[in-house]
């Protein structure tokens, strides 16, 4: 097909989020009452007083025996908050729900009529082709895995997820997964969660209005120890503040994570990004239209390599030029991850 020069890409180019989870709550029981964790206790955030000791790296300057000493009598003293299980009991519940949505790559806004209906076109085919099973079953593997756990995942002795499928506030269908049987590296999945995958398959292509989740995962941790709620940003501590400031929900200061958290989690399925230079292998990272991996301080889809996600796009609408199949899947993947993607001119 030829290339279209008179189709420009929108200036007002906005999606929404597909894949919609709430906070997710913690709480904590022991690990054969699982049953009944819905009448667990909550596990507050609080505060913890430290008086530290100098460890990071001094400039050449600063090396000085006399200075080091001078240093170390002055005592690095923190407040930090922390959250941990009660010492009568050895298990972290956290419990979140996710709604999965119809319209996957329609636009919430479109300023441009003629690239709306391209791009409406051009979704359909992918559809046509290749459906949303890829990216659901990826979907499914993650709540699986538990990778929405983090920090709470490493070291857990065992790891339990139960995913619900939810009407009219009742489980209408359920799947129960021991969550370390599942690779946090590869998503060959198993027969569950590919059942799980063609439910949220049809919820994506607008088979049904939305599915909504409950998801709940139990990891044993062991009593009296640490669990890891999302670490809020704060971007002006007044002098004397925390150290380190940990999300809370309502007056109990409950332990949660961050939606936002878990939605980065859910599309870690990016594993169609070029190999890094180094050869050494990540994993699937969160989708992103760069390939972003703030921890590593990396992009991994870089525009000069002509995978970043506008380029792919701009080239499968403006050009006519069709991605390889694992680059459509990451386009769409995108546009369900949602954003502002209109061309700024």
């Amino acid at each position: 097909m030829a290339k279209n020069d008179t189709l420009k890409t929108a200036s007002v180019l906005a999606f929404e989020r597909k894949l919609d989870p709430s906070d997710a709550l913690f709480s904590a029981g022991a690990w054969d009452d699982r049953a009944q964790y819905t009448q667990w206790r909550g596990i507050p955030v609080r505060e913890k007083s430290v008086r530290g000791t100098i460890s990071n790296r001094l400039k050449a300057k600063d090396q000085d025996p006399a200075k080091l000493d001078a240093a170390i009598e002055n005592p690095n003293l923190q407040t930090v908050d922390v959250a941990a299980l009660p010492h009568d009991v050895d298990t972290l519940a956290v419990h979140f729900t996710l709604r999965v949505l119809a319209g996957a790559g329609t636009p919430s806004a479109c300023n441009n009529a003629e690239y709306q209906r391209k791009l409406k076109a051009t979704v359909a085919g992918y559809v046509s082709e290749y459906g949303f099973s890829e990216l659901a079953h990826r979907y499914a593997c993650n709540l699986a895995n538990g990778r929405f756990l983090w920090r709470n995942r490493v070291g857990a002795e065992e790891v339990e997820v139960i995913v619900s499928q939810m009407k009219d506030g009742k489980p209408e269908q359920q799947w129960t997964f021991n969550a370390l049987d599942h690779s946090l590296r590869d998503f060959d999945g198993s027969e569950a969660t590919r059942e799980l995958g063609s439910h949220i398959t049809e919820a994506l292509s607008g088979g049904r209005y939305h599915l909504l989740l409950d998801v709940v995962a139990f990891a044993r941790v062991g009593a009296g120890q640490e669990v890891f709620p999302s670490q809020e940003l704060i971007l002006d501590r007044s002098r004397g503040d925390k150290s380190k400031t940990l999300y809370s929900i309502g007056d109990d200061k409950n332990a949660a994570i961050h939606s936002q958290k878990l939605g980065n989690a859910l599309r870690t399925i990016d594993t169609w990004y070029p190999t890094p230079e180094d050869g050494i292998g990540l994993g699937p990272i969160a989708v992103e239209p760069y390939g972003s991996v703030t921890t590593q301080g990396s992009a991994y889809r870089q525009p000069k390599q002509k995978v970043d996600f506008y380029n792919l796009l701009d080239n499968w609408l403006l050009k006519d030029q069709v991605p390889p199949a694992e680059q459509q899947h990451f386009v769409m993947a995108t546009l369900i991850r949602g954003g502002v993607f209109g061309d700024a001119g």
